[in-house]
């Protein structure tokens, strides 16, 4: 006769925490934090966008609703500043993805000097942004700067030009700043996310015949795609609140050319010291800055569910 052994399970404890509740938990402490941090001065900033107050008139203020938001909305140089800022974001992310592809795509090739390559394709965007701004500012003087004189040693042009003074020149001379910083930040994502791709997917698009250009499309850039939507994330959120290289450079002008939403914040807060229209400013900033992000990460997460 067979004998038959039964299996003791063993008792559940009655502090057993589900994966849900236990990742609610450990999480947590951070979100207590981001809440004390972040949280709260978005809600008194919104607080403060609902009053009239002018510090040189700071015992006349008083709550006056959405008024501040009809003003912004009404105002010529608001609607200015944001076309500048949508220019300066879509201009600088697509030559920065444009370009950090190419640099990713040649670091992460095996040829003698790879690693000196690297090192210096990511030099600019180790430099401090305020460094960088104010070395591009003086490549840029209009009387001494290094690029008026290449430029016309050259040939290139007939004198030298205010590259920085002119409204038709300064917000494309302020992006190719940009670009030159923070192309090399694009190119390390794209080359972390290159360098996740298996060599056998390309050995057997060339065994099929495929192309370089071929496999760069079916192979490269369907697989890189949540990397690229990582890398836009932050590029364009960092685009989109762009301050300190503009401020250094132009400091919005000439003639607020180049006056981002930022730069108009900060010159309402601090020098017209109207708290009410420029904490309104703020928390327009901070919705657009939202809906990107929320529009990205839907598309990253089907992305990624692809």
């Amino acid at each position: 006769m067979i004998e038959k052994k039964s299996v003791v399970q063993p008792k559940q404890s009655k502090f057993y925490l589900n994966d849900a509740i236990l990742g609610y938990l450990l999480v947590a402490p951070a979100l207590l934090c981001i809440i004390a941090i972040a949280l709260y001065p978005v809600l008194n900033t919104f607080k403060l966008s609902l009053y009239y107050m002018k510090l040189q008139l700071i015992g006349m203020t008083h709550f006056i609703g959405f008024q501040n938001y009809i003003s912004l909305f009404n105002d010529p140089r608001f609607r200015s500043a944001s076309i500048n800022t949508v220019i300066f974001t879509i201009v600088s992310v697509s030559l920065e993805l444009v370009i950090g592809m190419i640099m990713a795509l040649l670091m992460n090739k095996k040829f003698k000097g790879t690693g000196l390559v690297r090192a210096a394709i990511l030099i600019p965007w180790a430099i401090p942004t305020i460094v960088s701004a104010l070395m591009w500012k003086f490549i840029y003087n209009d009387q001494f700067g290094l690029l008026n004189d290449i430029l016309v040693r050259m040939g290139v042009i007939n004198s030298y030009k205010a590259w920085l003074g002119s409204p038709s020149l300064a917000m494309g001379s302020a992006i190719f700043a940009d670009v030159w910083k923070t192309a090399p930040f694009m190119a390390l994502l794209l080359l972390a996310g290159l360098q996740n791709i298996s060599y056998e997917f390309y050995e057997a698009a060339k065994v099929d015949g495929a192309g370089s250009i071929r496999r760069f499309f079916s192979i490269t850039l369907p697989l890189l795609k949540p990397t690229i939507l990582v890398a836009l994330i932050f590029r364009t959120l960092d685009a989109f609140r762009v301050f300190d290289l503009i401020f250094v450079m132009t400091g919005g002008g000439p003639g607020n050319s180049t006056e981002t939403l930022t730069i108009y914040a900060y010159k309402t807060l601090f020098r017209n010291l109207d708290f009410g229209i420029g904490s309104a400013i703020a928390v327009v900033i901070f919705i657009f800055v939202f809906i990107f992000a929320v529009i990205y990460i839907r598309l990253l997460d089907k992305s990624i569910l692809e």
